[in-house]
């Protein structure tokens, strides 16, 4: 992998980590701030409400090179991590986990261009795969550190590492990562002009509604893990580890197929793996190895769909928009998550916390996010497109 790829990957690994490990570390966050699992799922939804507002740095920015926006992203981000680290209770932790998500939606954008603008031609899906791994590597050993820290040490001491993490990445930003030039300037109306054609708005809707689904269940997944499967908390981490590990595999075979096939069809694809999951996790009865398989197989489909989503919005936005357009992935990524774990936490309230409901909240927001794919590939997307782009990369 190029280091400035890996640079990159740090980043994601970053705001991968800051953003997932809050799913298995809630029980003890929540005891040491007070407040009960539901209400602690706000430390969720104010991460994702800040990736959402702080897209609009990239409105101001979009004269700075790249490269300078990567280690603005990053310096938020420490910012952010060191005060969650610091929290006395819950109001001061729902807002340094804003200041947090801030960088998280605009880091995505500019880090797409980037890898899309660096990688060989007909590999850009993997190139963007190979920066997003950074983000699953974190859900893979990043969020079981934080667990199992959290479980036997303090849960405050993940937040401090990656603050010192933000850290290092500043350095190997300014050292890895060569000069890109900033993207047209279109001015401020022009950034959002893409948003005028209703292609755009079918790809938001959908990473909204899958997202928003799958995070019905993911977002209480610890204490699911515990309840519906009976696993202890001390074997937690392990399960964080697998679903990372499911991540980690999900984006890179979704980035590779993206690069052969189309891209709304890929991630239509990468939806309904997730959807078949939490069908499952409403209609099976629990147990350990259940509930293992299932804690794989829906995070393969959540991150199989990351490559072909960021550069479907990124090529939306050509002309000026792009930085806007694929911030606007994350954007939308992130208040599924919001909605999703505020719906989950009602269903938990309406069925008696019966963590299995959580899956069902999330079913048809699933279902309505595999149809608007579908839709989109069919509408827009053609053979002759995907044919072309296997001839490129000499498939076979």
């Amino acid at each position: 992998m190029k280091k400035s790829l890996l640079a990159l990957a740090a980043g994601a690994f970053i705001l991968g980590a800051a953003e997932f490990v809050m799913m298995g570390i809630l029980p003890q966050t929540a005891a040491a701030t007070g407040v009960d699992i539901p209400t602690a799922g706000h430390y969720i939804s104010s991460y994702a409400i800040g990736v959402c507002i702080g897209t609009l740095i990239l409105v101001f920015g979009r004269k700075v090179p790249p490269k300078n926006l990567i280690i603005l992203f990053m310096a938020i981000a420490l910012v952010g991590n060191l005060l969650s680290a610091v929290s006395l209770n819950a109001p001061m932790l729902i807002v340094a986990r804003f200041i947090s998500g801030l960088p998280h939606g605009a880091f995505f954008g500019t880090a797409t261009l980037i890898a899309k603008t660096l990688a060989e031609k007909g590999k850009e899906a993997q190139a963007v795969a190979a920066m997003v791994t950074g983000q699953t590597v974190a859900n893979m050993l990043g969020v079981p550190a934080g667990t199992l820290m959290a479980e036997f040490m303090s849960w405050r001491l993940a937040f401090a590492i990656l603050a010192a993490w933000a850290a290092m990445t500043i350095v190997l930003t300014a050292v890895w990562i060569p000069f890109v030039p900033p993207i047209k300037d279109a001015g401020i109306a022009g950034q959002f002009k893409f948003l005028t054609r209703r292609g755009p708005w079918v790809i938001l809707a959908a990473v909204f509604t899958g997202n928003a689904g799958v995070f019905c269940w993911w977002s209480y997944v610890s204490p699911w893990l515990q309840r519906t499967g009976d696993w202890p908390s001390d074997l937690v981490p392990l399960l964080m580890m697998l679903a990372g590990f499911g991540m980690v595999v999900g984006g890179q075979i979704g980035g590779k197929i993206t690069d052969r096939w189309r891209h709304a069809g890929t991630a239509a694809l990468g939806q309904a793996i997730s959807l078949t999951g939490l069908v499952m996790v409403v209609l099976l009865p629990g147990g350990r190895w259940t509930t293992a398989l299932l804690t794989f197989w829906i995070a393969f489909g959540l991150f199989f769909i990351s490559a072909p989503q960021q550069l479907l919005m990124t090529e939306a936005g050509q002309g000026g928009g792009e930085l806007i357009a694929g911030a606007a992935v994350q954007v939308a990524f992130n208040f599924g998550n919001a909605v999703g774990s505020i719906v989950g936490g009602a269903m938990l309230t309406s069925f008696n916390m019966d963590y299995r409901f959580t899956g069902l909240g999330g079913v048809p927001l699933a279902v309505l996010a595999v149809g608007l794919l579908a839709f989109y590939s069919w509408r827009c997307e053609t053979d002759t497109q995907a044919a072309q782009r296997m001839r490129e990369v000499k498939v076979g």
